[in-house]
């Protein structure tokens, strides 16, 4: 038998800190008129010293499992998209089923760019319909400043920590994920990259020295990307569901610069009130930029019952993903 699956519950954690553009003005060349009018961003949170990517998603997930009202061990699966792990091993998802008391859950991390949050509702949302599983907590979690070079100042002002999550189950027929594209193209993978610290380039003095642990990104190549991908996966997901733009009640972009984003609008012709901004406050949280988007958007009372809702994304990989989901809180 195939179910319907759908997202029912969301919750967000944010860090304390809060990073401004006049903050780094101090720390590299840069000045808060060049960082807004390029990029759109003002502020960014900043995980404090002794939080890491779980202590996040910790948080996030509590509001989510809250807001579903489901327990921890009605779970059975956890999955949490980050390129920012706790550690390499065990997974960052391993060491949140047992923050929360998950027992029966089973884990994964899921290694995606900052379209993570979008293939995990692919892969969760599939095995709900399967039949495979009941209940799914999908997380979306960073603490990208640990991996962010703050002497370049074409990276560093991009960049910040938060978490997003959302618990995902079976829903009436009709409602929930409709329809999906996920994809890579792979030739691209050098133009977003974390050079040091896998097997092809072990920690050493030398590329701690170069800083190779830390996110190189070409810009112009992923901002091409990015133009062309966004605006596609989403009409390839309208195709799919046999809908238009007009049907569309929120667009949920990755918040990556604001300049993608205002391409994305032009492209598909939506209206600007139609799109969930929040770049300017937050900048750059990879996996985590969707869920707390999502969140936000209930809170602000711009999401309803029967609500057709995009998400879309691109990332390292490189990577894209788009869902439309029928919403159904």
């Amino acid at each position: 038998m195939k179910y319907a699956a759908g997202i029912i519950g969301t919750g967000c954690y944010l860090p304390e800190k809060i990073l401004t553009n006049q903050d780094l003005e101090k720390m590299v060349d840069t000045s808060d008129a060049w960082i807004t009018e390029r990029t759109g961003i003002r502020t960014r949170h900043i995980a404090a010293p002794e939080q890491a990517t779980s202590d996040l998603a910790y948080e996030a997930s509590l509001r989510a499992l809250a807001d579903a009202e489901t327990k921890p061990e009605e779970l059975d699966l956890i999955i949490v998209a980050t390129e920012t792990p706790d550690y390499k091993y065990p997974s960052t998802a391993c060491l949140l089923q047992a923050k929360l008391g998950a027992k029966n859950a089973a884990c994964f991390d899921l290694s995606a760019g900052c379209s993570g949050f979008v293939y995990g509702l692919g892969i969760g949302s599939q095995s709900i319909i399967s039949g495979l599983y009941n209940k799914i907590l999908l997380v979306g979690a960073e603490t990208l400043s640990r991996i962010t070079d703050w002497t370049d100042r074409n990276t560093c002002v991009l960049f910040g920590d938060g978490a997003g999550a959302a618990v995902l189950g079976r829903v009436e027929e009709g409602y929930g994920v409709l329809s999906l594209d996920l994809g890579a193209d792979g030739t691209g993978g050098m133009h977003l990259i974390q050079p040091g610290g896998g097997s092809r380039k072990p920690a050493t003095h030398a590329t701690v020295d170069a800083h190779d642990h830390t996110i190189h990104m070409d810009g112009q190549d992923v901002f091409k990307f990015a133009a062309r991908k966004m605006p596609a996966a989403c009409k390839k997901v309208l195709e799919k569901a046999g809908m238009t733009i007009h049907d569309i009640a929120l667009l949920v972009p990755h918040q990556a610069n604001m300049r993608i984003i205002d391409n994305a609008i032009s492209r598909l012709k939506i209206d600007r009130e139609k799109v969930w901004i929040n770049i300017d406050k937050h900048g750059n949280m990879s996996a985590a930029c969707i869920p707390v988007c999502l969140t936000e958007a209930r809170k602000a009372g711009r999401l309803k019952k029967g609500d057709n809702v995009i998400m879309v994304a691109f990332g390292a990989g490189l990577t894209w993903a788009g869902a439309l989901v029928k919403w159904v809180k």
